[in-house]
């Protein structure tokens, strides 16, 4: 009468979780997301490099790149944001060409590198809500003004 689940129904299911998290949760935490979803693929990748894990490698850093092209680079708004989106695009530029270094080489050093660069930004991300301060919650709004819509 009942059958088990297909992975296409738990597919479903997840996609409809995500897209209503999605709605509910404010565009700071979005932002922040996106950052630890960086940093995880590293980790991921970092793992799949340790095990000779090659496909495991190149889709985890496939989604760091990813999540920093269609996510964080293209939402900064480089008219408003000023000296600080334009450093912030440098700096994605540059971990997305260390990234496809690190997949073509299998390179770890280059993963903690982009690790290490993206982890203070993160982190900073972070502390913004925390600290409620206007000014930096200004100058973030501007750079990223996804999360100016909160």
């Amino acid at each position: 009468m009942f059958s088990a689940s297909s992975p296409r129904t738990a597919s479903a299911y997840q996609r409809i979780n995500v897209e209503t998290s999605m709605h509910t949760i404010d565009q700071h935490q979005l932002v922040s997301l996106l950052y630890a979803g960086v940093l995880n693929s590293i980790a991921s990748a970092r793992g799949a490099i340790a095990r000779g894990d090659v496909s495991g490698k190149c889709n985890s850093i496939s989604k760091a790149v990813r999540i920093l092209e269609e996510g964080l680079r293209t939402a900064l708004d480089r008219e408003a944001g000023g000296a600080l989106a334009s450093n912030l695009d440098a700096l994605y530029d540059y971990a997305l060409r260390r990234l496809i270094q690190a997949n073509v080489h299998s390179d770890d050093a280059i993963l903690v590198e982009v690790a290490q660069l993206i982890e203070p930004i993160a982190q900073g991300w972070n502390e913004i809500k925390k600290a409620g301060a206007p000014e930096v919650r200004a100058a973030n709004d501007a750079a990223h003004p996804v999360a100016a819509e909160a």
